[in-house]
This record gives structure tokens, C-alpha cells and sequence, in this order.
């Protein structure tokens, strides 16, 4: 349920507002210098506090629980906790009856019979992509030679960021966004298809993020109105290099060598101040809800650093099962 990954495997754990959020790696390579300073730029970039986010700011302070000793990892699963400590279970208590539309709440509320963790989304919170991040840090640890960088392109269907969060917090509303992600250095041969193939591990990841709908790599949904020598991208040299690179890096599942390129869509915040109708699953009948508490006014904000890091958990994976294989 929680848990992803073959070798390099990833437990996340937690709540929004519980004690800890974290998350557990196993199969991570003894010998990888580590250290809570390694965190700090990408946590950094997934904290909160700036224009268009929520003002909910966690210190988001790292503690390495196990699988550490003397800055190195040791080869034992690797833990890594972060505590909660600004919250506001109260601002949540309507919620428990009062499901917000676009939200898991209903859907917890019905799969664990009311005993789901309702406060600020509990388990299925964006709180927890912060333990995706963190995973992600220390994937490009396994994986030095990829360079990944994801960035907004996006937000309420304008290039101008900062105009459509400003328009969308005048409506007491929220917007989406789309994150592009961009990763170069990759080795050719990454990959194992069918159901391995570099495409469905990404994608298996980016939907483990709160919020994101839909994903194409490469030229994606353009490709179907494109032709077939259009879309090819000639090969140029014996490195794999190609002119074009409509298919995102990726040939038959497995990496070809040029940049891997896939953009995500990411839905507009549940959470918002317009009041919206939905159902008191208390009494049964429908009535209208104000959300309160702190919610992002663009949750697609701080998706860029939570694409690096499923990527580079996804490529870690992908390359220690290429080793497995070649040393067979």
C-alpha cells in the first residue's frame, strides 16, 4: 500500500497533523556519504510560506533514525523522520461529517468505515510528498551522474505565475498548474519492459503525488496528431544522440541515451474559501461548506521538487536492477 520500489524500496508513513511524517529506504547501497545538511536546499524549495502557498510553515528539520552511522549509510534500511509541529487539528473538526468536495475525505471516510485520520487529509495529505523528497535526495546520491530539473511552466492556464495566483486569491478560489521535468546524464538501457518500462515507473510515482492528474512524456498527447516522420527522431551519431527528441528519452520503455522529458498536471487545491455543496454523511443530506484552515492557493507551486525527486527514485531503481542484471 505505502510501499514502492523493487530494490531501492520506499515505505512513506505519517499524517498532516499526527506526531511524524517519514519515510523508510531499503535496498540503499552501503558507503553513500550522508548528512541532514544534504536536505536542505530541496526541502527548502517544497516548504511553504511564500505568495500562493499555505502560511502552515514546518520547520522540517531531518532526523536520520537508522540505517546511518558515522555519515555514512550502512546498508540497513535508512529512516528518516520529520515532526509536526505547526498545527491546527481544530481547524478540521466540521470536516469529519462534512466531506470537501474534490478531496479524499469521502472516499476515506467510506473505505475505512470513519476511522480515517480526517485532520488536514491525514495519510493522504500533500504533507507527505515531504518524505518523497527526501527519499529523492538521497536517490540522486545513487544516481550522481543524472542531472534532474523540474519547473513550473504553468499555473490557471497562464505562463504569467504570479498573475493567476493573484486573480485566483481576489476569487477566494485556486488554480492548477503544469510541472515539466527534465532529466539528463541517463545511460542508455534503463528499463525492463512491459511492466517496467521507464514510462510506468515514473508515472506509478508522479500519481503517488496529491493533486496530479495526468502526465505525457515527450511530445505526449501532440504526438497523435503528428506523423510518423514527423514524430521519429533521427538518430545522428553512434551515442544515440537525436535531432528531435519527441519521444522524451525513452524508446520501447527504455532510456535511449538523450534527455528524459515528461510534464505533469497538477488539479486545482480542494481546499478553498467559496462555499460549495456537499454531503453531511452524519444526516445524509447535502448542504454547503466553507473550507477553513491554511491551504495552498496553487499546490502546483511546490510540485517541481517533488517531480525531481520521484524521478530520481525512479531511475535509482531502475539502475540498481540494470546492475542485477548484468552481474548475472
Amino acid at each position: 500500500m505505502n510501499t514502492f520500489g523493487r530494490i531501492f524500496r520506499i515505505s512513506i508513513f505519517g499524517e498532516s497533523h499526527g506526531s511524524v511524517v517519514g519515510v523508510t529506504i531499503d535496498g540503499l547501497p552501503h558507503g553513500i556519504k550522508l548528512n541532514a545538511d544534504d536536505f536542505t536546499a530541496d526541502l527548502a524549495r517544497r516548504r511553504a510560506g511564500t505568495k500562493g502557498t499555505t502560511p502552515r510553515v514546518e520547520s522540517d528539520i531531518p532526523e536520520i533514525a537508522t540505517g546511518w552511522f558515522n555519515g555514512y549509510t550502512t546498508g540497513a534500511p535508512l529512516t528518516i523522520l520529520f515532526r509536526n509541529e505547526n498545527t491546527k487539528p481544530g481547524d478540521y473538526d466540521k470536516l469529519k461529517d462534512v466531506p470537501r468536495p474534490g478531496h479524499s475525505d469521502f472516499v476515506a471516510y467510506h473505505k475505512f468505515e470513519g476511522y480515517n485520520d480526517y485532520r488536514g487529509g491525514g495519510h493522504f495529505s500533500g504533507r507527505l510528498t515531504l518524505a518523497l523528497v527526501a527519499a529523492g535526495v538521497v536517490a540522486k546520491k545513487v544516481i550522481p551522474e543524472v542531472s534532474i530539473v523540474a519547473k513550473l511552466i504553468e499555473a490557471g492556464g497562464k505562463a504569467n505565475i504570479d498573475e493567476a495566483i493573484e486573480d485566483s486569491q481576489k476569487q477566494n478560489d485556486s488554480i492548477g498548474g503544469i510541472v515539466e521535468c527534465t532529466a539528463t546524464g541517463i545511460p542508455i538501457g534503463l528499463g525492463e519492459p512491459f511492466f517496467d518500462s521507464v514510462e510506468s515507473v515514473i508515472s506509478h510515482l508522479a500519481f503517488s503525488i496529491p493533486a496530479v492528474k495526468s502526465i505525457e512524456f515527450g511530445s505526449g498527447f501532440t504526438a497523435s496528431r503528428m506523423r510518423g516522420s514527423e514524430h521519429n527522431d533521427p538518430i545522428i551519431d553512434s551515442s544515440g544522440n537525436t535531432a528531435t527528441n519527441h519521444a522524451g528519452g525513452i524508446n520501447g520503455g527504455i532510456t535511449n541515451g538523450n534527455p528524459l522529458v515528461f510534464r505533469i498536471a497538477v488539479k486545482p487545491t480542494s481546499s478553498i474559501a467559496k462555499s460549495q455543496q456537499t454531503l453531511n454523511v452524519k444526516t445524509g443530506k447535502t448542504e454547503f461548506l466553507t473550507v477553513q484552515g491554511r491551504h495552498d492557493t496553487c499546490i502546483a507551486l511546490r510540485v517541481p521538487v517533488v517531480a525531481e525527486a520521484i524521478t530520481a527514485i525512479a531511475l535509482a531503481d531502475l539502475l540498481l536492477i540494470e546492475r542485477v542484471r548484468k552481474n548475472r
